[in-house]
């Protein structure tokens, strides 16, 4: 093709991929923005999502003419302090957990009115800065928690889950990534949300999305719950007393020598000379399971475990949605649909993709580098999507035990058994042999070990219909709304 010219963008598109993306823009907009000539700066998809809504059959209104308000808080500088001492506080990377727990901790004397901080159910949260436009909807596993001023709020009245499905779907996304030249943006304020243009259908419509929007976030708070009668079952069938006490009690420091210390019997080394693998609330825990467990096995053992899968490093091909297979990393597999999904080629890793990515209902994943330690378990919507190779996967010798190991991986407890084997000087790293070696007990009663499995194993299936019908919100949302002329 050199030196033959290309006549026109679809012959370009023919050639390369991903295609070519143009728009036309005017003198004024470029003026209006400070003479920016470089592409990136103005974002064709805004654009066309725009147009498509003018074509829409339904009136189109402004954000702030379809909710109560738009707000955030004002910046205030944060005191934290250590678990247990301060107010729970939860990070805007949070919003979208299945189940967000407080990793950090503000001091009440910090300068801010504390109370204005907490979110309310039904509101809507959206993420300001950062990985901006990130949609979240507060339900009671939100509900009265404290959230940072990066975490738009916005009182959306009897309607909310129609608004959050909106701004959680594509259309909605991209209004929100793009000002209304289409240009795109790091960060957002409430009046930028404003003048987003948000269709107004019939009463009907929008109270169907809703009722599947709350329905869902019902659902998913009943799966935590069930997860928590689980843990609690398990902490009182093997008599543990709080993590926070054994942590005290593990407090085995010799204060007389000016640093953190604590001898090891030469036994005990397992070849490991690094501190953190002997500290002294691993045992402990030890101790507590092997005086209350009928017995104490190790999660690589056959009635436990078929395998444990530690995918190798590879080089990714990524390719558009319809020819790939949905591809996340650790960081998302605390969500009920993972985010920021990339598509992994079915051509290029189709044996990797079915010997050691591939995901199935109920295995049990960790994340192994980074921030090690992070444990979910695999839903049947996730089954055949693929993870990438920072996370182990646990196969489970049957279903009769899945549930199980998973509440006893994901306890406070299996914790520090899990992150006291990272290596590593600059990226911490746990490996899958290691995995293998993590305790795990079996209780003395055989049914509350049953009940455990079949409570974990039913909040699972919760966390498919809770997905299922937001999908549903999302598809009427686009096929009756957004899409409909």
């Amino acid at each position: 093709m050199v030196g033959q010219p290309l006549q026109s963008a679809a012959s370009f598109n023919q050639i390369f991929t991903p295609p070519l993306k143009f728009t036309v823009v005017s003198v004024e907009e470029i003026i209006a923005n400070d003479y920016r000539m470089d592409a990136s700066f103005y974002g064709t998809e805004g654009r066309l999502v725009r147009r498509d809504l003018e074509k829409c059959k339904w009136d189109t209104v402004n954000l702030k003419d379809f909710v109560r308000d738009t707000f955030y808080l004002n910046r205030f500088r944060r005191i934290y302090v250590d678990k247990g001492k301060g107010i729970p506080f939860i990070l805007p990377s949070q919003i979208t957990e299945l189940y967000p727990r407080a990793v950090k901790f503000i001091s009440a004397a910090t300068d801010t009115d504390i109370e204005s901080t907490r979110v309310k159910k039904g509101h809507v949260l959206l993420t300001c800065s950062g990985t901006i436009g990130v949609a979240s909807y507060v339900s009671r596993a939100l509900h009265n928690q404290s959230l940072s001023h990066d975490v738009i709020r916005i009182e959306a009245g009897e309607y909310s889950g129609y608004v959050y499905a909106y701004l959680k779907s594509k259309t909605g996304r991209l209004l929100v990534e793009t000002n209304n030249y289409g240009s795109v943006v790091s960060h957002i304020e409430p009046e930028h949300l404003n003048n987003i243009p948000i269709p107004d259908p019939p009463s009907v419509l929008k109270q169907e999305i809703h009722n599947l929007i709350e329905s869902s976030f019902n659902l998913r708070d009943e799966s935590n719950e069930l997860m928590d009668e689980a843990q609690t079952l398990l902490k009182d069938a093997l008599q543990l007393p709080g993590i926070e006490k054994l942590h005290a009690q593990a407090n085995q420091f010799d204060n007389k020598a000016g640093v953190l210390n604590y001898s090891v019997p030469s036994d005990r080394l397992d070849y490991r000379l690094d501190a953190s693998y002997h500290v002294p609330v691993v045992q402990l825990i030890e101790q507590c399971l092997h005086k209350n467990a009928k017995e104490v096995t190790s999660i690589g053992d056959t009635r436990i475990s078929r395998s444990v899968i530690l995918p190798g490093r590879f080089k990714k091909v990524y390719i558009r949605e319809e020819h790939g297979v949905p591809f996340f990393g650790g960081k998302s597999i605390y969500e009920l649909d993972p985010g920021s999904k990339k598509y992994l080629s079915l051509v290029h890793h189709a044996d990797r993709i079915k010997t050691q990515l591939i995901l199935r209902e109920n295995m049990t994943l960790i994340t192994r580098s980074g921030t090690v330690g992070k444990v979910a378990i695999v839903p049947e919507h996730w089954e055949s999507w693929t993870a990438n190779e920072h996370i182990i996967r646990v196969v489970p010798a049957h279903d009769d035990i899945a549930g199980y190991m998973y509440a006893w991986l994901s306890s406070d407890y299996a914790c520090p058994l899990i992150t006291r084997f990272t290596y590593g000087a600059v990226i911490d790293e746990i490996d899958g042999k290691q995995v293998s070696q993590i305790a795990i007990p079996l209780l003395e009663d055989a049914d509350v070990q049953k009940t455990i499995n079949d409570k974990v194993l039913k909040a699972n299936s919760k966390r498919v219909e809770a997905w299922d019908l937001e999908q549903q919100a999302l598809n009427i949302l686009d096929e009756k709304v957004v899409s409909a002329q």
